[in-house]
């Protein structure tokens, strides 16, 4: 699906749809280094049209709401530039901004909460990087610093739950999960976490 010097495809096809993949790749996306930038569509899970020419297949209308144009245009269907996808999985019936407005844990209030997060924490956009060994092939871990800020991402990469350990510093006996709220305590100074399947954590 290479062309030119990209990728002619949306991520959440590329990932099968599966939302867990997806959620943890905008994980990734948001706390490493770099400015992360979003295509449109793809802050709801928009799929392509592979059919089209060129890159044509990721620039279908955006869909706003269920329709024949997606509340994109209110002309006819057949004069838009380029189709709106109507599939059973990423028609706009199915996927849409209206839709995943109401719903607290669609892809777009997932994504808007890690950007307020992220926003709210200068080490995600300024701080040091640091990978961190947990002698664990299936983790991607790193630590964020700045100033007296430190945060750990921890993500599983893997489709196992996955146990991990690690000395903690004191006085800290206790991380808490930013995108959550979930505290993890530290047991004789070692900090122990069972990841699920494809779980990620940003722990400060």
């Amino acid at each position: 699906m290479r062309l030119n010097l990209g990728i002619r495809r949306r991520l959440t096809p590329l990932l099968d749809n599966d939302k867990r993949k997806i959620r943890l790749a905008y994980s990734l996306l948001f706390s490493l280094p770099g400015s992360p930038i979003l295509y449109y569509g793809d802050e709801i899970g928009m799929g392509d049209n592979i059919w089209l020419e060129d890159r044509n297949g990721v620039r279908t209308p955006m869909q706003w709401e269920a329709g024949e144009t997606a509340g994109f245009s209110q002309a006819s269907p057949e004069s838009l530039y380029a189709p709106v996808i109507h599939d059973s999985v990423y028609g706009p019936r199915r996927v849409n901004v209206k839709l995943q407005r109401a719903e607290p844990d669609s892809l777009l209030n997932i994504i808007r909460h890690m950007i307020a997060i992220r926003k709210g924490h200068p080490a995600f956009g300024w701080g040091q990087f640091e990978w961190m060994d947990f002698e664990n092939e299936s983790i991607a871990a790193f630590r964020r610093t700045d100033h007296d800020e430190s945060i750990l991402a921890i993500h599983n990469l893997s489709d196992r739950e996955q146990s991990i350990s690690r000395p903690i510093k004191k006085p800290a006996t206790s991380m808490t999960d930013l995108l959550t709220g979930n505290e993890y305590v530290s047991l004789e100074e070692n900090l122990e976490i069972k990841l699920q399947p494809y779980q990620y954590l940003w722990l400060k």
